[in-house]
């Protein structure tokens, strides 16, 4: 818990070594809501989740997160979740 209390933005990635952080962006936004809907799912604390959602919500560009975020309301989200 106190890691993720002072964390300030995300850390390396092995599975994205490069410089564009595009696919890193992606896959931390799906593994929020998988792991959000899994934990959800089995009635237990999604408070493991917010780890992803710290990690998107530092790299990714805010205008992305809120197309996302319309496409799952509006259910033509392109990813799976």
């Amino acid at each position: 818990m106190t890691k993720l209390q002072s964390y300030r933005t995300a850390p390396f990635d092995a599975r994205f070594p490069n410089q564009n952080q595009t696919r890193n962006c992606w896959q931390n936004y799906l593994d929020y809501h998988r792991c959000q809907k899994a934990l959800t799912a089995k009635g237990a604390d999604i408070t493991p989740c917010d780890w992803y959602m710290r990690v998107y919500k530092s790299i990714c560009p805010g205008s992305w997160v809120s197309k996302w975020d319309d496409q799952r309301a509006e259910g033509n989200f392109p990813g799976k979740i």
